[in-house]
């Protein structure tokens, strides 16, 4: 095996120690400090109260109140039978003179079929769990009502606190999610038990693609009906449209039952004899009458799994470093670690806000999943990259069709899907490619930690799939010479025209990268050479380089001068970062990534650009550079309390931010492949940054 874990220091870290000290307290209701308990396929956010209590606080522009699991997807009425087969193409002409044609739609010209089409299915909002409080004059409590509130999320433990008061009664709420099921396990202490001023709210809402993902307006497209019940429990059936799952609740001791005027709301009163309540509740796919395990059993089980993750996975502590700064990388580190742990290892590829709220109607872009998924496997939790791999052999054949379709050999991934894996219209997105060699990034990745036959043998569709699509779809250059890339391209900078765009930087040193790789696993395998990629690979054309710099693409030498061209991503430096430097140039690339610190647009960049600069950065041994990019100020360098990667309003929520932010700190403390033999090699050696870590791997 090339890439190995590193330990660092013989020191071990104290893992409770460096996780309890960044435990999220919140003492008020703040838009921006939602907390979340999850088990990467399913999530469950909530307020001050530690259920979902007043969820308009939080909506406008905040960090939405969601719950949401992976499973759960929500398609609107189809009566015009929309299909993406159906929907016009718009022809492109290629390098080489092919016409195909794209379900493209101009920006702008918006109709009801592209709506539809783009827009379904979306991710579906299971239901709010909330409390209702009422004052002792009857009226209903307001969030104004609450004070002396302290929340913290035990991150050791995946166990959320919450304690406020209302009036002179004080509120204690614990709340846990399974590690395995779909279900949450709350506990409650108060006087407002035993005052009768404390109810549970469950309300189910309307499927939406938008991003709170409810709509309460159309209570007649829905329906709430119980299936069975007892003193104790409760199993409802869901139906929305041609989707139905089922939801189930458990209590100690109250009331259950289902509100008069509104058959979506139902309303939990615990027995008035105690001041202690506790219940659970549950979401799956299809009806189950098992069982829901009692509060301990879930707590203990939460306890037990996340104990479990922090002390096997890898692990960073900076405590101990003089520059000021490092608590905060820590900070952000580990709470990146528990956030994609919750919202990005289960068995789909994550949508860019997780399970939090509907971006992008809640779909996941296959080209961000490097930037959500890679970090799994450098931080010794490969399960957590190869659970959404399966993904990707499951929609192989769909893959292999849309290549065909156009003409290609092979399987060309989509971009922005459902499970479905079919892309709908859009201005840019069937144009994008860079995905296409992720799944041999993987794969490799995985054989490099793993180092077994059965993992080649595993992904082995995979990266030849991925592979004969890429030789395949680059175009022999007859005066040149060369293979070229585009046009049609949309590379990852995404500001260039796609009908024009040619040989973009980053794709180039990916196509080779891919197809490199994918020769060394035939060779591995003891398969036949494959001439047609090995002719790609060897006449390729080179990365394109204006007056001694990395420019974004051929068609674009006005990189750095052309005024609006240093927005967006500048993937420019990605070749030698992310990937490891094929067709590279080192002095070429420093002089780009010095340029690109000094001209580049940094308010118009993402969450992940700065990870992205940090580890090239860091490749070429400049490590002050590599820290002060991770953490310049910057509004989508922002990580709010609760450790949320925030880009804008209503994008609060970026895990590729935090997903790229742990890939950086992984590689510039464990180091890369062929990189240099020191310690912590990515940060700065002047002795300002003490970088302990164990079990993390080296970055291809």
């Amino acid at each position: 095996m090339k890439l190995f874990f590193r330990w660092g220091d013989a020191k071990m870290i104290d893992r409770k120690a460096l996780v309890g000290r960044h435990n999220p307290l919140m003492t008020s209701f703040d838009k921006f400090s939602s907390l979340s308990v999850g088990n990467g396929n399913y999530a469950f956010t909530v307020d001050a109260t530690g259920l979902q209590t007043f969820p308009s606080l939080y909506a406008d522009g905040g960090v939405p109140l969601g719950n949401f699991s992976n499973w759960a997807w929500h398609t609107h009425p189809n009566p015009e039978q929309y299909h993406v087969d159906k929907f016009p193409r718009t022809s492109f002409p290629t390098f080489g003179g092919r016409d195909i044609g794209f379900p493209y739609m101009a920006p702008g010209q918006i109709t009801d079929e592209y709506k539809w089409l783009k827009f379904n299915p979306h991710k579906l909002h299971l239901g709010q769990v909330g409390f209702r409080f009422t004052l002792p004059s009857g009226e209903e409590a307001t969030a104004e009502d609450l004070n002396e509130i302290e929340q913290v999320l035990h991150l050791w433990g995946g166990v959320i606190e919450s304690q406020f008061t209302i009036g002179e009664a004080i509120t204690s709420v614990t709340t846990c999610c399974h590690p395995t099921q779909d279900l949450i396990a709350v506990r409650v202490k108060s006087d407002l038990i035993r005052q009768r001023q404390l109810q549970i709210t469950f309300r189910f809402p309307y499927g939406t693609w938008k991003f709170a993902g409810v709509d309460w307006g159309k209570s007649g497209q829905h329906a709430t009906e119980i299936a069975t019940g007892s003193s104790h429990s409760v199993h409802i059936d869901r139906k929305l449209d041609q989707d139905a799952y089922a939801f189930a609740a458990a209590w100690s001791n109250g009331n259950f039952a289902q509100d008069e005027q509104d058959q979506h709301l139902f309303l939990l009163t615990p027995a008035s004899d105690h001041d202690e309540f506790q219940f659970q509740f549950r979401f799956t796919a299809e009806s189950d009458e098992s069982d829901l395990p009692a509060f301990e059993a879930v707590r203990a089980d939460s306890e037990q799994h996340w104990r479990n993750f922090w002390s096997s996975g890898g692990a960073i502590e900076l405590v101990g470093s003089k520059d000021s700064r490092a608590l905060e990388l820590e900070r952000r580190i580990v709470l990146s670690q528990y956030l994609t742990a919750i919202q990005s290892s289960g068995t789909l590829p994550p949508a860019e806000s997780g399970l939090t709220h509907n971006s992008w109607a809640g779909k996941f872009h296959l080209e961000m999943h490097w930037w959500h998924s890679v970090h799994f496997a450098l931080w010794n939790r490969v399960d957590s990259l190869t659970n959404s791999l399966e993904w990707y052999i499951s929609i192989l054949d769909q893959a292999r069709k849309l290549a065909a379709s156009q003409g290609y050999e092979g399987a060309r991934w989509p971009k922005c899907v459902a499970p479905d894996g079919i892309n709908g219209p859009c201005y840019i997105e069937p144009f994008l490619i860079w995905q296409q060699p992720h799944p041999i990034y993987y794969a490799e990745l995985i054989y490099q930690i793993r180092g077994t036959r059965e993992t080649l043998e595993k992904y082995a569709d995979l990266v030849f799939e991925s592979a004969a699509f890429m030789a395949s779809f680059a175009e022999w250059d007859y005066e040149q010479l060369r293979y070229v890339l585009g046009p049609p391209v949309a590379p990852a900078q995404e500001i260039y025209d796609h009908a024009t765009t040619m040989n973009p930087t980053f794709e180039l040193s990916y196509w080779a990268f891919g197809l490199s790789t994918a020769l060394a696993w035939r060779e591995r395998l003891g398969l036949p050479r494959m001439e047609k990629w090995e002719h790609v690979l060897n006449h390729l054309s080179k990365l394109p380089v204006v007056e001694g710099l990395y420019v974004a693409a051929e068609t674009a030498p006005d990189t750095f001068t052309g005024g609006s061209s240093t927005k967006d991503h500048p993937t420019m430096l990605a070749p030698l970062g992310i990937l490891p430097g094929n067709m590279v140039d080192r002095e070429t690339m420093l002089r780009t990534l010095h340029e690109v610190i000094k001209v580049w647009d940094w308010d118009a960049t993402w969450g992940w650009d700065y990870p992205m600069v940090a580890m090239t950065s860091a490749r070429l041994g400049e490590g002050q550079l590599a820290v002060d990019t991770l953490l310049i100020d910057k509004v989508t360098n922002t990580f709010l309390p609760n450790g949320h990667n925030y880009q804008r309003k209503p994008l609060t929520v970026y895990l590729p931010g935090n997903g790229g932010l742990l890939s950086a700190v992984a590689m510039m403390a464990a180091g890369w492949e062929n990189g240099p033999n020191t310690h912590a090699p990515g940060f700065p050696q002047d002795g300002s940054w003490e970088v302990k870590f164990e079990g993390l791997a080296k970055m291809l």
